[in-house]
């Protein structure tokens, strides 16, 4: 195959304007901006539908953003608690252990755990 041939330049140039085709048919479809021959832009013409239901979903964004901010700002709330020095998981749960369980219907048989007491060798 000779690659400096007329019919090889003309396959090339009928590849690339076949390609700018179906590029400008996918934008087409898409919605997208169309380019000319020459790198001009056109907008494709929208319907009064799609012009309200790209305002209805701007407004449902904005209304999803502010949802999200305010859980964030609650969020930071919350993990200001948790790590907050005078909230001591531990301390809460050792303190359960060191109270004896009453209950009304059965005597209490249990042992108390007292995990840090050291008990005397004998």
């Amino acid at each position: 195959m000779d690659w400096g041939s007329p019919s090889f330049v003309i396959a090339i140039i009928a590849v690339s304007y076949g390609a700018w085709i179906l590029n400008n048919w996918i934008r087409a479809k898409h919605g997208y901006e169309l380019e000319d021959e020459w790198g001009g832009k056109s907008l494709p013409k929208k319907s009064a539908a799609d012009s309200a239901e790209a305002e209805r979903l701007k407004a449902e964004n904005r209304e999803l953003n502010d949802k999200l901010d305010t859980m964030q700002d609650r969020m930071i709330v919350l993990e200001k608690i948790v790590t907050d020095r005078g909230y001591s998981l531990s301390e809460e749960i050792e303190a359960l252990r060191d109270t004896p369980v009453r209950s009304t219907s059965r005597k209490d048989n249990g042992v108390p755990l007292d995990l840090g007491k050291k008990e005397p060798s004998a």
